[in-house]
Parts: C-alpha cells; structure tokens; sequence
C-alpha cells in the first residue's frame, strides 16, 4: 500500500526545525500529523463524529496527551509494566492543548470529538509539551472538522537575558522566566507559567515575542491544509433554534434578570431568584411543551443573563456583589487552627474559603515521579481538593480530576518558588488544600493558605505569596471594557477572561490565563497585570496581619532532621555489610536515617520526632565516619594481643597497633599478663603510614620516670 505524504517545516531561525508530516501514519482518523523538533516525534490524530447525540448543548471534546516509555529506552513501572492510566504530568499537558483549542471550535458545533496526542521519540534535551498544541491544531487542520483556527503553543523563556522560543532542557534551568503561550494568527488565547519575581512589563514582552513565534507556526499550518486539500469543512446543524421563542424570552425576563444581578446578593439567593424567573417563564408556555421548546427556553434564558450581567458591568459598572471593578472581597484568615498538624491555615475570601495543611517528612516521603520524559524525586508536593459541598453540590468522590490537578499544580508552581533553597530546607514538604466553600478562585486562596501554613509551620520562606483571579467584559460594537479584580464564579462563566496572577512584593512568580474571546489588546493586558498588582498586594497585607514572617523554630511535635556530609569512603561503614549497621542504628535509636552520594561526598539525613533519638544516632555515624588525627588522645578498646603488642580500636573500625615498646617507659619482656582482650586503654595516634596503619603509645601519656643518680666519685683515692 502506498502513501503520499506531505511535509512543512518551521524554521525556528537559529538552526532548529520543526518538521509537520501528514499522509503517512493513522490515515483511518480525521487528521492525523507527526511533528518532530530533533529526534523528539509526537504522533497527534484527531476524530470527531458525524453528528452530534441529542440534547447536546456543548462541545464534548476530549483532548489526552500520552507518552509511551518506549520513546525515551524505559519499560514502564507497576504490575503491569504497560502504560496507565494518564500522569499529573500527562494531564496538566493535555490541558493545556484543551484550554488553546476549546475556544477555537464554533459555538453551535457539538459533535463529540476527540484529540490524543502520543509521545513516540523523545530527545531527552528537546521538551514536548511545548509542541503538543501545534500537533493538535495541525491534526485538525488536515481534517474537514471545523476549527476557527490554526493555533499554536510554544514555551518562552528568558535565558542569560535574552528570550529564546522552545529552549532546550538543560538551558531551561538557567530561566528567570517560562511560559507556555498559546494563539491563533491575531490572538493570545492561553498562558501558563512562573517567573522569578518580574516586573508586568517583562511578562508583556515575553507574549508579545511569543506571539510572533505562534504567527509564524499557524502560517504554515496555513500551507499545510492548502497542500492536503482541506480548505473546506463538514457542513453541520448541531442545534435547533426558535428567533420568535428568543424574542419571547428576552421581552419577559431581561428587566426581572437585570434587576436580580443588580441587588448585590449572595450566590445561592442570586441563583434561586434566577431559577424562579426562568421557571415562572416556561410555565407561560403551558403544560404540554416539548422537551425541544423547554431546552430552547433555558438556552435562550441564560443567553439573557450572559447579556444582562455584562451589560450592568459596562454600562453602570456595577458587580454582581455590589463590589466596585477593583475591589477584592472581604478577607479573614487564621493560623494554628489544626493543633495536632505541623502548619495550618484557614483563608477565606468572601465566600471562598481553604483550608490548608502542611505535613513535614524525611527523604523517605519524597514523591517518586516515573514518567516517560520526566522521573526522579520531588521533595515539595501540593494537592488540592474539591468537593462537592464547597459549592452545595451532591457529587460522588471519585479522587482529583483534571481541574483538580491543574488548579493543585498553579498553586505548587507558585508556593515552590519562595521555598528556601534545598540546603537550608531538609524536609519533603506537603501542603493540602481542603476548598471548603468556593465562589471563585480556589486556586488563588490555595496560594495564599499555603503561604498562612508553610510560615505556621515554621518554613522559612524567601517571601509570602498571594493571588488574584482577573476578569474580563467586553462589548466588540462598542469598544467599551472593564477589567474585574478577584472574579466571582459567575463573572469567570459569563466573562471572556480568567487570568490568575501569583506573586510576591517584588513581581509576579506564576500566572494562568485563558481567554474566550477574539482580540485582547496589549494595553489592555498591561492594564489588568497593573490592576492584579494592586489586588496582590492589598491581599499581602491582610495576609500579614495574621501572620508576616515564619516562626522562629518548628512546633515541638514536628519532626527534627540533621544533615551530615562523611567522606565518601566511609558510606559502606555507615550501612554496613547487607545494612546491618544502619539497621542496627535505627533500631536502637528510633531515628530513621538516609544515605545517599552527591557531589563525591555522602549525604546523611537524620530523622526523629526527637531530640535524643537523632542526638544519639548522629554521635554513633560520627563515630564511624570520623578520621583518626595524629596527635589526638584516643579511649580505645584492645581487640587482640599477639607476641609484639596489643591492637586497639581507637574508632569504630579503626585498629592500630600498640607496640610492646609503646606501652610503658620501663622495658617489657612478653605481652603476658599486660592487658585482656576488652580491656580500655587510653593512647596516642603517633602516626599513619602510606598504607593507612594507625601507630598507637601509651608511653607517651605517662610521665616520664626520673633519671637515676650517678654514682658518687670517691674523694681519697690511693
């Protein structure tokens, strides 16, 4: 069977490509491409229904980004050993790809939908996340599924000064500032990232330089739906429609609905209010209406708050609480609430409200990470809850989903940034986030609970951290905007931004944006960054009324971790043949202790819930670590005598040898009867020769003994 495949390149401009090949592999799907940037390959296919399941008023799309171990040489982990379900890592990534395309599709296009993005080679320096999006937007750019786009993603990041598009791994490390900026030929529409407290202006510029790269990946995906002979899309009829029902619904119920977002209540009475209107509505159409016409009604019902809401927003500028445009809502929080946890924190803001736990352990409870691209430890892990009465819902708990994850990673980003570096912070550290009532940014009062409970719980943060959720109105007819500070639920919903911000004083450290409409202006942008900054920094404020900087010392029930650096040489003495030693260490002490070799030297880690269980396991690993010094006065114990002299353990290990002539001044004929195997003696390290022996005296501890008198001449001699 053969093939025509085509192929685009991107010339990145440095040398690098990226190469879009379709025609060749998964021909079966709607569209399908391979992208490849060195030898990193994803394998990105797309498939959408030929028409759409009744009663279907939303796009179900399903966007699953996968890496198969094969790509990077590894054999997966577990029972199985096959891939499982999909990682942290795997889910945060296909998120991405889903917040850029999601707005991409025609509002009245419902047909369930599918996109799966597979990691098949990966380049362990060449990072895949920032490609996944342009291999989803080519895969549908060579299908008849309509899409309003192609869009792109790409990474930006400042290295050594300079910004640089998709940076290699090892520079990343090097980074003050990464995102990955998401858009379509004329429009940013998705950013996420972290940055090390910079200024609005800078983030500003790293999205206009982005932008620039994403225009010139959708040109070519342009060119490549040309060349495949896809110009044209499916014509579709998703939805069932009824003007004269719409002006029904707009002329009885618009003033009931302007009026109700207008009081300034609370969300649940807002929301019974709502429903009463829209029930007293569908009653005037009479018993025997068809479930069409009902579904209609509703549909055209919320089309009527979506307008109303915004409407009360631009032209009185007014909120749905009574709030002004940039007023954050009422703050309380406390500390210590939780007296049996090691840091604890309740934040509420309005009617948003976390509670927030850290839990202090050892190396043993560091996170493994087993994937395909990324695996290793992680000593700093966040999770984040939502369950269903935080927002009055019966919902079953089926263990964090996507939303979970995502929202839990945003908080991680920015709480890791104010960490203490790793040398001064001994601990795995994990922070939980209970959202207990959420109203709006439960991601935002994560980040500002887990800067109360990491500073409870004595974690000497760099600086405290706060975030806000922006919000956008905007009329295209008219121009008119408004940007909102600390967003409801509601204004997240019937808005067309959610851009959360994270930072300290000094700049922003994390943002997450997505944006559902077309064209938002950079002085518009600039304007609600500057907008966030005055929210982040009135949070900050009230945060430190509570509590401003770390305790002084952990609370008396956390855990206690020494760190020792030993010689390398003495890490085998340390766990002993089979870990016999440091088993032993363990069970007599109580502590748990950890070895590991870093940097040519061994890295111990002692761990106690007290003192005198690490006091004593330290004093026995110096012990065996420590290294004879010439000069010093030993207590050693005598471990065997021979003809010539005792041998002695001066240290754990460290035997040398006392000569019969180093025992006493007075001459010594036979070791018989001078000392017994056990016996404590007390000696002097006179030397170590080439081959490491250790030369013992114990006559060089004694006094010397007085010299006899010389005999006396005779006076008188003949």
């Amino acid at each position: 069977m053969s093939y025509n495949a085509i192929k685009k390149v991107i010339d990145l401009g440095d040398g690098r490509t990226i190469e879009i090949e379709t025609g060749k592999l998964a021909k079966q799907a709607d569209g399908s491409v391979v992208v490849k940037m060195g030898d990193t390959m994803l394998l990105a296919t797309v498939v959408s229904a030929p028409e759409a399941k009744e009663g279907i008023d939303f796009l179900p799309l399903s966007v699953d980004y996968q890496e198969k171990y094969a790509a990077t040489g590894r054999i997966p982990g577990g029972f199985l050993r096959r891939e499982a379900r999909l990682s942290d890592y795997e889910i945060l990534i296909s998120r991405l790809v889903d917040r850029a395309l999601r707005p991409l599709f025609p509002e009245d296009y419902h047909a369930d939908t599918q996109v799966m993005i597979s990691l098949i080679s990966a380049d362990k320096n060449i990072m895949p996340d920032a490609l996944a999006g342009l291999a989803a937007s080519a895969a549908l750019s060579v299908s008849d599924i309509p899409f309003n786009g192609p869009i792109s993603e790409v990474r930006v990041a400042k290295i050594d000064g300079q910004l640089v598009i998709n940076p290699t791994l090892s520079d990343l490390e090097r980074a003050t500032l990464e995102f990955i900026v998401a858009g379509s030929e004329n429009d940013i529409n998705m950013v996420e990232g972290e940055a090390d407290e910079i200024q609005e202006e800078e983030m500003v510029e790293a999205l206009k330089f982005a932008h620039a790269a994403i225009k010139d990946h959708c040109r070519i995906q342009r060119e490549l739906t040309e060349a495949v002979g896809k110009t044209q899309k499916r014509v579709y009829s998703h939805e069932h429609s009824n003007e004269e029902l719409k002006k029904q619904v707009y002329a009885a119920t618009y003033d009931k609905v302007y009026e109700v977002a207008k009081s300034g209540s609370s969300k649940h009475e807002r929301h019974e209010k709502l429903k009463e209107a829209r029930d007293a509505f569908i009653a005037t159409l009479g018993l025997e209406i068809d479930d069409v016409t009902k579904s209609l009604a509703k549909k055209y019902f919320h089309d009527v708050e979506y307008d109303a809401v915004r409407n009360l927003i631009l032209d009185e500028g007014k909120r749905l609480d009574g709030r002004q445009l940039t007023q954050v809502r009422p703050i309380w929080s406390e500390i210590d609430y939780l007296p049996a946890a090691h840091g604890s924190a309740v934040f509420t803001r309005g009617e948003t409200q976390s509670l927030t736990s850290v839990t202090l352990g050892g190396k043993d409870d560091e996170q493994m990470i087993d994937g395909a691209f990324i695996n290793g430890y992680s000593k700093f892990i966040l999770h984040y809850n939502f369950p269903g009465f935080s927002t009055g819902e019966v919902r079953p708990n089926r263990g964090p989903g996507r939303r979970e994850v995502g929202h839990g990673n945003l908080a991680m980003r920015s709480l890791k940034k104010v960490l203490p570096p790793e040398d001064e912070n001994p601990y795995t550290i994990r922070v939980v986030s209970d959202i207990l009532e959420s109203n709006g940014s439960s991601s935002m009062a994560t980040v500002c609970a887990g800067t109360l409970a990491l500073l409870d719980a004595g974690v000497k943060l760099k600086s405290p951290v706060s975030g806000i959720a922006m919000g956008l109105i905007t009329n295209e007819e008219t121009g008119k905007y408004a940007v909102l500070s600390d967003i409801l639920g509601d204004e997240d919903h019937l808005g067309d931004m959610d851009f959360k911000v994270t930072g300290t004083t000094k700049g922003i450290i994390a943002c997450q944006m997505d944006l559902k409409i077309n064209g938002l202006s950079y002085e518009v942008l600039a304007e609600a960054l500057m907008q966030a900054k005055e929210g982040r920094l009135h949070i900050l404020g009230e945060m430190a009324k509570t509590i401003s900087a770390p305790r002084e010392d952990y609370k008396p029930f956390a855990p206690r971790i020494v760190t020792l650096k030993i010689d390398k040489e003495f890490i085998g003495a340390v766990i002993g043949p089979g870990g016999k030693i440091i088993q032993e260490m363990q069970r007599e002490t109580g502590a748990t202790i950890n070895i590991e070799e870093k940097d040519n030297q061994g890295i111990v880690q002692v761990f106690a819930d007290n003192k005198a269980a690490i006091d004593a396991a330290v004093s026995r690993i110096r012990a065996i670590a420590a290294k004879p010094e010439v000069g010093e006065t030993y207590e050693g114990k005598v471990r065997s005598i021979m003809p010539f002299g005792a041998f002695v353990e001066i240290m754990p290990g460290k035997d040398g040898l006392l000569h019969i002539s180093e025992i006493d001044h007075r001459r010594i004929e036979t070791m018989d009867g001078v000392f017994e195997v056990g016996e404590m003696v007390t000696v002097k390290l006179l030397d170590i020769d080439k081959q490491g022996k250790l030369k013992l005296s114990r006559k060089a501890l004694l006094p010397k003994p007085p010299k006899p008198d010389a005999p006396k001449k005779e006076e008188n001699q003949a």
